[in-house]
């Protein structure tokens, strides 16, 4: 189960369904070991290189990796004026990436003098996720941002009877089976072939990314009444290889439309 986000047990919202508690304040954090190679990349230059990273579990956020400073590039790095300051963690610093002519402003923050509860911050340094080109998890390049270790996607092949129809009642899709992908803390989703579908598929700008299914293009539905429902459906065209079941297949999610899937 993801720890700090969707009901997890530092989660926002810990579910009534337990027999434990949660000793501790509201906003809770935890740092674990990331003991894989993680490399980041800015204009084909290594910035960072490190097998001694750690995720930090935040209440209601992602992890973060935090590196000892020694694995960042410090002739790359400028002092930046910028400090802000967490009421859980202490003051951070920051510092500039410069490569080549190359400048990300701000791209590595850290807290020298962390909180008392927070010692372990001391040393460590973090690069963010958007200030490089290149992300690489041993030799596997990331997709999007390094995955959580407590996150995982299961997908199974399913026999059930799926239909998807608007609120009132107009069929959009009627599939004698597909994929189910169960997502960590998130509803189960079904994943169909196209050809289920009785409303057409119109391309979307939208795009989105995925650490663990990829790259989403998404679909606007138009309803064999004309109707159109913008980026009602996505599809992963090139999904990751650990959720290669769903590549070419749609999903389809909207406030006006319902999704049954039934056992026959």
């Amino acid at each position: 189960m993801a720890l700090t986000m969707h009901g997890g047990p530092l989660s926002r919202r810990v579910p009534e369904t337990r027999t434990f508690t949660v000793e501790g304040p509201a906003h809770s954090l935890l740092l674990e070991p990331f003991t894989r190679r993680v490399r980041a990349e800015v204009d084909g230059v290594t910035v960072l290189d490190t097998t001694r990273g750690a995720l930090l579990y935040e209440t209601g956020l992602p992890p973060q990796l935090y590196v000892p400073e020694e694995d960042l590039r410090a002739d790359l790095l400028e002092p930046s004026d910028t400090t802000t300051h967490c009421p859980f963690k202490g003051d951070a610093t920051y510092r500039t990436l410069r490569v080549g002519g190359r400048v990300v402003t701000d791209a590595v923050w850290a807290y020298p003098e962390p909180l008392a509860d927070t010692p372990w911050l001391a040393g460590r340094a973090v690069l963010a996720p958007q200030a490089a080109d290149r992300w690489l998890d041993e030799d596997d390049e990331v997709v999007g941002r390094l995955p959580d270790p407590y996150h995982r996607v299961d997908l199974r092949h399913t026999g059930r009877h799926i239909t998807v129809t608007t609120t009132d009642g107009v069929v959009v899709a009627n599939a004698a089976g597909g994929v189910l992908l169960g997502e960590t803390g998130l509803v189960d989703r079904y994943y169909i072939a196209r050809e289920a579908l009785s409303a057409t598929l119109e391309p979307s700008d939208k795009r989105t990314v995925c650490p663990y299914k990829g790259y989403a293009t998404y679909w606007s539905l138009r309803l064999p009444d004309g109707r159109v429902l913008t980026d009602a459906a996505w599809s992963y065209e090139e999904p990751t290889d650990e959720s290669r079941a769903i590549a070419g297949l749609v999903c389809l999610a909207h406030d006006d439309l319902v999704v049954d899937a039934v056992t026959r």
